[in-house]
């Protein structure tokens, strides 16, 4: 072979290499949707914390409500997403294919129902009559009805809209409404001008149970589990440093001031929202009481419960034999904390 065959030679393996490089980095990207609550792993989105950890170039996109993010996961634009109880019953009703790998919190006080005041609502035998909001489809919603029902009032009672969080703040300070179930940072504001009448752990002790998850298509979850691993390891981290660094996360820390930024509000805001959190430990979450044990886990419990008062409700049509199938442990007990 001539010195001219040969640097051909070489020229065409470097291309050859460069283009399986492109390829493969083209194979690492994902499409991540998040929402505004503050969540000390949202720290991890402003600094690239998630991207260097996982090595993929990852596309943070901010949506509204969960069920925002399940159709834009519909739609194949999503492949990874942070959303709501209520709303992944309905979508796995629905037939779409997503696991939960990694509860972010559960039933707590950082979701809640605030009556504005002069609403006239001083407890809750005084909502028959009123004008209640919460966002489609999310687990205020679920939660709202729920309560309605615990109180043996239906719609026709209360009236209650299905609006945006944006709308519902509007509309509140507009006293077009008189409450609205709702989470940070519309829970804040609707304080500035009204009390909290009950909160999400109100409603599921009486018997309407959400959580928060990070879901990732079936699809996803099957072909890259290493990423869920790294992803679920990162959360760790910054949940760890919460529960035992209190001053890392107060009003004037980096942290908060980074979640102001990534989320809008104020560090301060934040930092009070994040003290409502219910969070659960990795070892607590993997156990059959959330994601372990498939069908007999307590996150598909919920699902199917949730499922089943949707239907009731009319907002779904369909309720599955079990939801063990949209559950998964297998990020968390192989993350690293």
């Amino acid at each position: 072979m001539n010195m001219k065959s040969v640097i051909t030679a070489i020229a065409i393996g470097f291309a050859s290499l460069s283009m399986a490089a492109t390829a493969d980095a083209a194979d690492r990207k994902v499409v991540v949707a998040y929402q505004t609550d503050a969540l000390p792993s949202s720290v991890a989105i402003a600094n690239g914390e998630f991207a260097n950890a996982t090595g993929y170039d990852i596309d943070f996109r901010k949506f509204n409500s969960g069920a925002e993010i399940f159709a834009a996961i519909a739609a194949g634009d999503v492949q990874v997403g942070y959303v709501g109880s209520s709303p992944f019953a309905a979508a796995a009703s629905r037939g779409l294919e997503v696991k939960a790998f990694y509860l972010s919190s559960i039933s707590g006080i950082d979701e809640a129902l605030v009556v504005r005041n002069g609403s006239g609502i001083e407890s809750l035998s005084d909502l028959k009559g009123k004008k209640l909001a919460a966002a489609p489809v999310s687990t205020d919603h679920y939660q709202l009805l729920a309560l309605i029902k615990s109180l043996g009032l239906t719609e026709k009672d209360v009236q209650v809209f299905a609006i945006p969080q944006p709308e519902i703040v509007a509309g509140f300070n507009r006293g077009d409404i008189d409450g609205g179930f709702v989470w940070d940072p519309a829970l804040t504001e609707l304080k500035k001008n009204g009390k909290v009448l009950v909160t999400s752990r109100d409603v599921a002790d009486k018997g309407a149970a959400t959580f928060s998850a990070w879901v990732a298509t079936s699809q996803f979850a099957a072909d890259n589990p290493d990423f869920l691993k790294s992803f679920a390891s990162v959360i760790n981290k910054y949940y760890a440093s919460y529960a035992s660094d209190e001053g890392a996360w107060s009003a004037d820390s980096e942290n908060a001031k980074a979640l102001a930024k990534l989320l809008g509000g104020t560090p301060e805001q934040h930092a009070a929202a994040l003290k409502n959190l219910s969070l659960l430990t990795p070892e607590v979450q993997a156990s059959e009481a959330w994601l372990g044990g498939g069908d007999k886990s307590g996150a598909a419990k919920i699902l199917k419960e949730t499922a089943a008062f949707l239907k009731d409700q009319g907002k779904i049509s369909e309720v599955l034999p079990n939801y063990g199938a949209f559950v998964t442990a297998d990020a968390l007990t192989s993350a690293s904390n």
